[in-house]
């Protein structure tokens, strides 16, 4: 016979997980992670699934997820659907921006080489200028 685990205080769930009880306390206000109930003395309580989100809020949040996204996905699940198509789609959207933020770092860095190449040959002091090779 299977007997479900005990339901994990804050305190427990924090040390386990590695999280500070304050981020905890918001992922629960926000709606990431859903309390078992709370004690007399008034301290949130989990099921043991709570690591399994916790585990998957911090994957996601590791891919560049926000936490916005995360639970939409999370409700996805708890209505009992598997929401990899839902990430796949945010994903495929996380690795096009990446790419777009790569190609403007490359222009940037081409246009700061420039700037550094010509540095010795134009620093010359003005009184309308505060430094003219940035200017120019």
């Amino acid at each position: 016979m299977l007997t479900e685990a005990p339901p994990k205080l804050i305190g427990a769930v924090a040390k386990k997980s590695g999280l500070p009880v304050k981020t905890i306390r918001y992922y629960d206000e926000i709606g990431l992670l859903k309390t078992a109930g709370r004690t007399e003395g008034g301290y949130r309580v989990f099921a043991e699934d709570v690591f399994t989100r916790l585990g998957f809020i911090r994957r996601a949040q590791s891919l560049g997820l926000t936490l916005t996204e995360v639970k939409e996905f999370l409700e996805v699940h708890d209505q009992g659907d598997l929401p990899c198509s839902h990430i796949q789609v945010k994903l495929e959207d996380k690795l096009t921006e990446i790419e777009e933020k790569i190609q403007q770092l490359q222009l940037l860095k081409h246009e700061l080489s420039g700037l550094l190449s010509g540095w010795q040959s134009i620093a010359t002091k003005t009184d309308e200028a505060i430094c003219p090779i940035i200017e120019n």
